[in-house]
């Protein structure tokens, strides 16, 4: 029998709309132990890292809300970093300790600002993994080159080695570019554009996908991912285009059907390469009847090997 280690990161303090901090619970709520108890897993809840939430200390102008002071001006700017820095360096620690028994984590979020740590864990744990960074946008920004300062555009950059400071050492460079690929993207900043270059990263965006269909699309990702140690899956639920999801921070119209992403966790699944994965940006806020948490269960249920036959 396998274990799951289910680890949530209730934070939205790497963007500017709240809500996503309880994507955790919507996730939990939607069923997510039972669901992977029934297919045979053996499933240790890991509770949730401690995130501050951003209004904690403002008397003393510690996380204020954002205005326009915040904005980047010449740059080089990543809002709330001290603490999104302190919980990537719990996270790193707890799936390090989780992937170094041989468990397979799950990681649930929370913004995506959360994968800094994710990654950072498994390569810690001796792993340096492919990546599929399934996801509306590229996340591939560095303090230099957002347009906004939020740090949920910049976890991708920031496990590639491309951003430094504010962002310590052993944060950055978990991942190699040639092993990743960025699948599902129709919303890219002018600098990620430079950045996925420079990277070497495989770019599939929504156009590509409607030319070679899904599968091919998916096959390429994962022969990208596969030259790594093992694949991590990196899903954002914006991926999915927001008829189907209406609960994210940040929907771009024009994503992935239903069964395009049933399909690529199944074919994740097939390949037996899968050895994490995380969820981000479910915001419950925003949803309607839960519904994008529970079709976040129902993905992770198909990429851990749930068949209709």
């Amino acid at each position: 029998m396998k274990d799951v280690a289910i680890i949530g990161v209730p934070m939205d303090l790497g963007g500017n709309r709240r809500g996503v901090d309880m994507g955790p619970s919507a996730i939990r709520y939607a069923g997510l132990r039972d669901r992977l108890v029934d297919l045979g897993y053996r499933v240790h809840e890991g509770g949730n890292v401690r995130v501050a939430d951003r209004d904690e200390g403002r008397a003393e102008q510690k996380y204020r809300p954002m205005d326009e002071r915040d904005l980047p001006s010449g740059g080089n700017r990543a809002h709330h970093v001290t603490e999104i820095v302190r919980v990537a360096t719990e996270l790193a620690d707890r799936v390090a300790q989780v992937a170094g028994k041989g468990a397979f984590p799950v990681v649930i979020g929370g913004d995506h600002s959360m994968s800094i740590g994710t990654l950072a864990g498994i390569a810690r744990s001796g792993r340096r993994p492919g990546v599929i960074w399934m996801d509306a946008h590229g996340d591939i920004n560095t303090p230099r080159t957002s347009p906004s300062g939020n740090v949920h555009g910049m976890p991708f950059a920031v496990a590639l080695g491309l951003a430094d400071e504010p962002f310590p050492k052993p944060l950055r460079g978990s991942v190699e570019g040639r092993n990743s690929a960025l699948m599902a993207i129709r919303d890219i900043d002018e600098g990620e554009k430079e950045n996925i270059r420079a990277a070497g990263v495989t770019a599939i965006t929504m156009a590509d996908i409607d030319r070679m269909g899904m599968s091919a699309a998916m096959e390429k990702a994962i022969a990208v991912a596969s030259r790594g140690e093992g694949i991590h899956l990196s899903l954002d639920m914006d991926a999915i285009d927001p008829d189907e999801a209406p609960g994210v921070g940040t929907p771009v119209r024009g994503g992935l059907t239903y069964r395009e992403a049933q399909l690529a966790m199944e074919m994740l699944a097939a390949s037996g390469k899968l050895r994490s994965l995380e969820i981000a940006e479910v915001n419950p806020i925003l949803d309607q009847g839960n519904r994008t948490a529970a079709l976040a269960v129902e993905l992770v249920a198909s990429a851990l090997g749930q068949t209709i036959l």
